[in-house]
C-alpha cells in the first residue's frame, strides 16, 4: 500500500510536470517553424492545464477541517 502511494506521489511530483514541460517545448518548436497553428495552440493549451493547481471554490478555502 505504501509503494503504490508513494509511485502515486511520484508520478504527481515529476513525471506531470516533465510532461508539460516537454508538450510545451514542442509547442514552442513548433511556433518557431511555422508560427501558431492549431496544433501548437492545442498543445500549449494542454501544458497549461497540466501545470494548473486545481482551483478551490470559496466554500472549501474557508474550511479548516
Amino acid at each position: 500500500m505504501v509503494a503504490k502511494l508513494l509511485a502515486r506521489w511520484v508520478v504527481m511530483v515529476i513525471a506531470v510536470p516533465l510532461i508539460a514541460a516537454v508538450i510545451r517545448w514542442l509547442s514552442r518548436a513548433l511556433e518557431e517553424r511555422g508560427g501558431s497553428t492549431r496544433t501548437s495552440r492545442l498543445l500549449r493549451h494542454t501544458a497549461d492545464a497540466l501545470r494548473r493547481e486545481p482551483a478551490r471554490t470559496e466554500e472549501r478555502a474557508g474550511r479548516r477541517w
